[in-house]
């Protein structure tokens, strides 16, 4: 049952899951507690009031982030052509990763996973895992691909936040090109 707040709780609320966002945007998930509660304008007996653990923060901060994975990951395995639809995954992956490193660090990481986490996880990468099969099949992706390629290819992704603003999304898009020339076979880059 959802609790209704009074209206100055919930923009304490509102203001600490925005302060979360941006922080955890920008550095990463090494950002402290009282940092965000810092940046809400809240003391973080307020912010402890509303979310007791980092990690219960760490997944409300992050659901908008958990739909749009999950919908790019089920729009790509929804294409008929799985190629087509496992490189749409990997642009689309690429470029919410570089807009928001904090969410490529909780996906990932094991140590900021909670059960919601772990769960989006494995049905992700469980999903993708089929996804590759189909394109394997198709003769498009190399038949040495493993689903923890994809995961490398996150990884080393994360990097791109260190690319000015102006030029991160052209940075991601000329990233994803090369990850996906990487996972290409040699007979599907020769046909085009």
């Amino acid at each position: 049952m959802t609790q209704i707040l009074r209206s100055d709780a919930q923009d304490n609320r509102d203001r600490i899951l925005a302060a979360a966002r941006t922080l955890f945007s920008e550095r990463g998930l090494d950002v402290g507690m009282r940092e965000v509660a810092r940046h809400a304008e809240v003391g973080p007996a307020t912010l402890y009031r509303r979310f007791p653990t980092k990690q219960s923060l760490i997944d409300e901060a992050f659901q908008v982030e958990m739909r749009t994975c999950r919908a790019i990951v089920e729009e790509g395995c929804a294409d008929p052509d799985p190629w087509h639809g496992f490189t749409s995954v990997i642009e689309r992956l690429t470029a919410l990763d570089v807009r928001n490193r904090g969410f490529v660090d909780a996906f990932l990481s094991i140590a900021h996973s909670s059960a919601a986490f772990a769960q989006h996880r494995r049905e992700l990468l469980g999903m993708l895992d089929g996804l590759a099969t189909r394109a394997k099949a198709q003769g498009r992706l190399r038949p040495d691909f493993v689903v923890d390629d994809l995961v490398l290819m996150l990884l080393a992704g994360r990097g791109l936040g260190s690319v000015s603003l102006s030029r991160r999304d052209a940075a991601a898009r000329r990233f994803a090109g090369l990850a996906i020339d990487a996972f290409r076979t040699d007979r599907a880059a020769s046909a085009g």
